[in-house]
């Protein structure tokens, strides 16, 4: 029995995870961590305010999905604290990837990073890297609901760096004039993503492929934060056996 302690445990994700945590047979919740909600109870535990409360459950792994601004303190902290953590926060720059990963190699604790949990997601990027060598220019749509924190979404980066790894770099567009300023979204790795947010969306992402004659469009849609839950408890299940730091649920399904 695996003893998982979540932080942002009262948010949205928060919530859904520990439901999932103490639903699975083969995992405990132990802790529960959110410093906007302390004291209220979340699936029979008392929501904590302080990460201190991780060691002194004996949680063995954190699950982190709060907000941009406090996810990289949250893992370095499970790191020194000797508590594998696994990721679901986006909005990490490369550099304090590297800290994480740094601070992993450092630890008797690893840590796991996905931009995505949901199963049909990963395949989506899978199948977009796979489509990316056959077509000229690629685009993507990521649409979110509208409390989310960063845009594009860590799916949509994760999704174009994939695509620009499989094929290289893309082939010189042609020039377009802007009359509105990045009404053609941000470009990252050659593809241009265009971020939506509003009420009623849960997580959505759109790539759309074209060359001569054709267009390929391959597209993926979570309808509720259930779809998360098989991923994140691969993933709860599987970090203490991957060594330093390990980025996309697709290194646990054989891709």
């Amino acid at each position: 029995m695996i003893k998982v302690g979540v932080v942002g445990a009262a948010g949205k994700m928060g919530s859904e995870v520990c439901k999932a945590v103490v639903a699975d047979s083969g995992t405990e919740l132990a802790a529960a961590v959110d410093p906007f909600s302390p004291g209220a109870l979340v699936h029979g535990v008392v929501v904590e305010s302080d990460l201190k409360a991780l060691s002194g459950a004996g949680v063995e792994v954190a699950v982190d999905f709060t907000h941009p601004n406090a996810v990289f303190e949250n893992a370095l902290h499970c790191l020194e604290a000797g508590i594998h953590v696994v990721i679901g926060t986006t909005g990490l720059g490369e550099d304090e990837i590297g800290t994480i990963e740094k601070a992993a190699a450092d630890s008797d604790a690893n840590a796991f990073i996905a931009p995505n949990f949901a199963i049909g997601a990963v395949l989506m990027m899978q199948f977009a890297k796979e489509a990316a060598r056959h077509f000229e220019r690629a685009e993507i749509i990521e649409l979110h609901h509208d409390q989310k924190a960063d845009a594009p979404s860590g799916t949509a980066i994760r999704t174009a760096e994939l695509m620009e790894a499989e094929r290289g770099e893309w082939p010189e567009r042609p020039d377009s004039v802007e009359s509105i300023n990045a009404v053609r979204g941000g470009l990252v790795g050659g593809v241009r993503i265009h971020s939506v947010r509003l009420p009623g969306l849960v997580a959505h992402q759109e790539v759309v492929l074209g060359t001569d004659g054709q267009t390929l469009t391959i597209r993926h849609d979570s309808t509720d934060r259930s779809s998360f839950m098989p991923g994140v408890i691969l993933a709860i299940k599987e970090v203490a056996q991957r060594p330093g730091l390990t980025v996309g649920l697709e290194s646990l399904l054989g891709f």
